[in-house]
């Protein structure tokens, strides 16, 4: 259903994307954001499900900057070049990539921005810095806690699985904690990636829920 496309940040760089569009005239639209394995088939497809839904929607890659046409899987090995990419990231070049994205989008009407794993704190990250965003759904964010001093410019829910090791429970409240504006939404059953059916801990039943509650959001919040 989608498209390549090239975005032009505020700095003169250049990055890929992905961009799908739907039937009729756009009830909005959604900024997709990868998780640590690039734009890969699992976000493209994220994208043309927003899109069958009548929004817009771009998902950026990010990864660019660093190295080009990342598309990676699930593995291990996978996993370990997906972490090293992640720390060659600088956080204003990735929210001036977000706001090239929300500002291609202007046309379709409201923006939103959703996020996954990496993504979802890049989500949180712009609704604080980017300008532009009516709603965030941050899903299993954990770089999130770095960063609740900062304050958002929209409305925010958050996603987290109480079985994610590598975003324990704890850190999950102080999340809640620390951002009483913010519904956080825990989910008993799910671990990390529970959204996504590419991977072994896929959870349908943790994905629907999240799901349904992110387009509720985002119908109240875009349209």
């Amino acid at each position: 259903m989608g498209v390549d496309i090239t975005l032009k940040a505020a700095d003169g760089n250049s990055i890929g994307g992905y961009h799908a569009k739907p039937e009729g005239k756009p009830r909005g639209a959604v900024v997709v954001v990868q998780e640590i394995f690039g734009v890969n088939a699992h976000i493209k497809e994220v994208c043309d499900l927003y899109a069958k839904l009548g929004y817009e929607a771009i998902a950026p890659a990010f990864f660019d900057r660093v190295q080009k046409g990342v598309d990676l899987g699930y593995t291990p090995a996978d996993i370990e070049i997906g972490r090293g990419l992640m720390t060659k990231m600088d956080w204003d070049k990735v929210v001036q990539d977000v706001q090239a994205a929300i500002d291609q989008l202007k046309g379709a009407g409201k923006v939103g921005i959703v996020g996954y794993c990496w993504g979802g704190t890049v989500a949180w990250v712009a609704a604080c810095r980017a300008n532009g965003l009516s709603a965030a759904s941050c899903y299993y964010g954990g770089g999130v806690l770095n960063f609740v001093a900062e304050k958002a410019k929209c409305p925010v829910i958050m996603h987290f699985g109480d079985k994610d090791k590598g975003i324990p429970v704890e850190n999950v409240e102080k999340i809640k904690a620390a951002l009483p504006g913010v519904p956080v939404y825990r989910y008993a059953e799910a671990d990390h990636g529970f959204s996504c059916d590419h991977r072994a801990t896929f959870h349908p039943k943790s994905a629907l829920l999240a799901m349904a509650r992110t387009t509720e959001f985002f119908v109240k919040n875009i349209g």
